[in-house]
């Protein structure tokens, strides 16, 4: 259990993704809060055990402060914080204001930022790590979500920066997803015909499972990775097959 006696902080750790990340960290022996504005229809638990919950808005300064140091204070220490919270509505760019793209960008930059500068006298006295949950959305074009990839872009570049000025006391690293299946899949994916279409695009076959993302950061979060900061970490199962192979008359397999 490479993690026992750690404690970790899972952002929107109550379904989805987070969720994922969070049973894995309690898989590894961590004892895991996670924060989010609604509890869970029921515990995150692995294992036997399961992770505490705080209702928090991450977009409220004063009210993550206060999480953090009540996190700190009932444990006595916090060696990781997971920040996974953010997503966001298909919407043009043409079809909300300025306004409501900003939203988004701060749901999904500003509040990790907000978090981690919170956590970081915690993480630094303990020696620990930051991990950011990006996305391939902030690595190409995302029509339809362009606020939520500028601010996954913006994300990784907060990384790379915190790495450097938070070391070498706190590593910081980010986890760049491809697509995952989730109880929310059907809402981007369609229906079980849809998520295995999809899913068929992927060059390992198939969308993440949560469990997938959680493996990984726990890698990034233990003593594993001791060496490993400023780094993003590709969880995409091989990345999007290119358009113009399919498209090309030419080079087709027989």
């Amino acid at each position: 259990m490479e993690l026992n006696g750690r404690v970790a902080v899972v952002t929107g750790g109550t379904r989805g993704v987070g969720a994922g990340i969070a049973r894995s960290f309690l898989a590894a022996g961590a004892e895991v809060v996670v924060c989010a504005r609604r509890p869970p229809d029921e515990p995150v638990a692995a294992g036997g055990r399961q992770a505490a919950f705080t209702a928090v808005d991450l977009r409220d300064p004063v009210a993550v402060g206060e999480f953090f140091d009540a996190v700190a204070a009932r444990h006595g220490r916090l060696d990781c914080l997971v920040n996974n919270a953010g997503g966001t509505p298909y919407r043009l760019l043409g079809e909300g204001a300025a306004e409501r793209h900003a939203r988004v960008v701060e749901l999904n930059l500003v509040a990790p930022m907000t978090a981690s500068l919170a956590a970081y006298p915690w993480l630094r006295e303990s020696r620990g790590s930051v991990v950011m949950v990006g996305s391939v959305s902030g690595t190409r074009p995302s029509p339809g979500t362009a606020a939520y990839g500028a601010a996954k872009a913006g994300l990784e570049n907060l990384a790379r920066s915190m790495a450097v000025e938070w070391a070498p006391e706190v590593r910081v690293n980010s986890l760049v997803l491809g697509m995952v299946r989730t109880e929310l899949a059907h809402l981007h994916y369609g229906d079980e015909a849809g998520v295995a279409a999809v899913g068929a695009t992927v060059p390992l076959g198939r969308l993440a499972e949560p469990s997938d993302v959680g493996e990984a950061a726990v890698f990034l979060a233990s003593g594993r990775a001791g060496y490993v900061s400023g780094a993003s970490l590709l969880v995409h199962g091989g990345g999007e097959r290119p358009a113009f192979l399919d498209a090309a008359t030419v080079n087709k397999e027989s």
